[in-house]
């Protein structure tokens, strides 16, 4: 058989719905190297992080992605809980944000076809009342039936976890932080 072939196969094997919660680290970590599998073996990737500002904070690994051949989308770049002076007005614009994100990405997704598509942090969207999590619910339940689906960030409701496949809860045993290790570009983020 061909490599297309092969990826032929493959995309009919597609379909499932990942979950990376908890307080542990490598939520994030785990899904970019699921879209880096799937890229060297010829899938397509769409790699959508929420609450994350790449300029800001340095989020390197969606540079590597796009030089992989993802797809990369950015949405919500407020991080409620690492952004300063977040106002009514600064939630009122991320709940916008969240909102436009799931109607691009709704969009997106019946225009092209994506094997793999990540949602990296959403679940902070759910627990900061971002996005009501039946908005989220209904996404995963019409997605197209060959897209497979990872979803990360702490707090992955139990509503949620019910439509998963695949769910790893990151358990933080032991983390610098707690012996005053700053983050580390290249290593935390």
């Amino acid at each position: 058989m061909n490599k297309q072939n092969d990826i032929k196969e493959t995309r009919n094997e597609l379909g499932l719905i990942h979950i990376y919660t908890g307080t542990g680290k490598g939520k994030t970590t785990a899904a970019i190297g699921l879209a880096a599998r799937a890229l060297g073996s010829g899938l397509t990737v769409c790699y959508c992080s929420f609450h994350k500002h790449p300029q800001k904070y340095g989020y390197t690994e969606m540079e590597s992605l796009k030089k992989l051949g993802a797809h990369v989308i950015n949405f919500a770049k407020h991080h409620p809980h690492m952004d300063e002076n977040v106002t009514d007005e600064t939630i009122d614009a991320i709940k916008e944000e969240v909102a436009e994100a799931i109607d691009t990405l709704t969009t997106l997704l019946s225009t092209q076809q994506f094997d793999l598509l990540i949602m990296d942090e959403i679940f902070i969207s759910i627990r900061d009342n971002y996005l009501d999590e039946e908005v989220l619910i209904d996404f995963i339940k019409n997605k197209p039936a060959n897209t497979e689906l990872v979803l990360t960030g702490r707090g992955a409701t139990e509503k949620t976890m019910t439509l998963a496949h695949y769910i790893t809860n990151m358990e933080c045993v032991k983390h610098p932080y707690y012996s005053n290790i700053a983050s580390r570009k290249g290593i935390e983020y």
